[in-house]
C-alpha cells in the first residue's frame, strides 16, 4: 500500500478532455485489478461539459482526490431523465491507495451536495462482485433498489421478419421531447408531470441537445404512428443501446425486436466495434429478447436507494 504524502482535492461541475484522461486511466486500473465494472458515463459527461464556460460552479459533480500530480480516487453524479428523478453515484480508489479515508472523504462530499440540491432520493451503484463497494453502501443504510445487467453483443443479430420491414426509424426532434417524456414514463416510471402549453417542462429531454452531447435518440414508427423509441451512444470503440420501449397497445407484435436490430444496425453502420446495453435483472421479457438477438451478460450492477 502506498502512503498518501500530499493530498488535495478537485471539485468540478464537468470534466474537460483533461480529467477524462486522468479518471479514464484510473478506471481502466480498477477494472483490470479488480475484475469488476464500474459505471462513471464518462463520454457522456464530456460530451454534456465540451465547450461550456467553467467559471461558476452551479453544481458539483466531479470529485478527484489527487496525490501530488497522480489522482488516486474518483466519485461521480449522474443525473439522468430531467427533473425528478434521483441522483446516480458511482465511484472509485486507486487499489495502491486504499483503507486511507479517500472514499470515505468523496462520499461525505457527495452526501453534502445531494443534501444541497435536495432531490427525492439518490442511487449509490456497486458491480454485484465487488466486495469493497457493497461493504461500502451497507455501511450508508442505503436499501436495495433494482439491479441491471451490462450485456454485449457476442454472435451476429438474427434477420428480421419481412412483415416488419415496414417499420420506420427516425431521428427524433425537439418538437418530440414530449413525447419521449411520456414514454419514458411508461417504461421506466419517471414522474410525468402535465404538458404545458407554453412550452416544454423544465428538465425534459431535447433530443437535438441531446445528440451534441452524443446520445442520438430514433422514435419507432409505423403507418406513421409513433410505436416506440430508442436511444443510441457511440463512444470510442463502444456502442450503446439506452431507453429502448415499445408502447403497450403496439406490444407482442414483434416491434421491440425490430426496433432493437435497427439499433444495432445504426451502430453497426457507426463503426461501433462492441455493442453494450443494460437490463433490468427483474425484466424477464427483455432480457429474453436481448439473448435472442445474440446479447450475452457479462456483468451485473447493484443500485441501493438513499432517501
Amino acid at each position: 500500500m502506498k502512503t498518501i504524502h500530499n493530498p488535495w482535492l478537485k471539485l468540478r461541475e464537468g470534466i474537460d478532455q483533461e480529467d477524462y484522461d486522468l479518471i479514464n486511466r484510473l478506471q481502466e486500473r480498477c477494472i483490470r485489478e479488480d475484475q469488476t465494472t464500474l459505471k462513471l458515463e464518462l463520454d457522456y459527461k464530456l460530451g454534456v461539459y465540451s465547450g461550456k464556460d467553467c467559471a461558476g460552479i452551479r453544481q458539483i459533480n466531479e470529485f478527484m482526490y489527487f496525490d501530488g500530480h497522480e489522482l488516486i480516487g474518483y466519485m461521480g453524479i449522474c443525473e439522468f431523465g430531467g427533473a425528478g428523478t434521483p441522483l446516480e453515484v458511482n465511484g472509485m480508489v486507486n487499489p495502491a491507495y486504499r483503507r486511507q479515508g479517500v472514499f470515505g472523504t468523496l462520499s461525505r462530499l457527495v452526501m453534502a451536495e445531494w443534501r444541497r440540491r435536495s432531490p427525492d432520493s439518490m442511487l449509490l451503484l456497486s458491480d454485484r462482485k465487488s466486495e469493497a463497494g457493497q461493504a461500502f453502501i451497507q455501511g450508508t443504510g442505503a436499501r436495495y433498489h433494482h439491479s441491471e445487467h451490462e450485456m454485449y453483443l457476442r454472435v451476429n443479430r438474427p434477420e428480421i421478419h419481412n412483415d416488419l420491414e415496414s417499420l420506420i426509424f427516425r431521428k427524433a426532434t425537439n418538437s418530440d421531447a414530449w413525447e419521449i417524456h411520456r414514454q419514458n414514463a411508461i417504461y421506466f416510471g419517471d414522474k410525468l408531470g402535465e404538458e404545458e402549453t407554453s412550452g416544454l417542462m423544465e428538465g425534459m429531454i431535447l433530443p437535438e441537445e441531446e445528440e451534441k452531447r452524443g446520445m442520438t435518440i430514433y422514435l419507432a414508427e409505423v403507418d406513421q404512428q409513433v410505436i416506440g423509441k430508442v436511444h443510441i451512444q457511440l463512444s470510442p470503440g463502444i456502442g450503446g443501446i439506452y431507453g429502448l420501449g415499445v408502447l403497450p397497445e403496439y406490444r407482442g407484435k414483434g416491434y421491440g425486436r425490430a426496433t432493437l436490430l435497427e439499433a444495432i444496425d445504426k451502430l453497426k453502420e457507426a463503426n461501433a466495434g462492441d455493442i453494450m446495453l443494460q437490463v433490468a435483472v427483474e425484466n424477464a421479457h427483455a432480457l429474453r429478447l436481448y439473448q435472442s438477438c445474440g446479447f450475452v451478460e457479462t456483468s451485473t450492477m447493484d443500485y441501493y436507494e438513499l432517501k
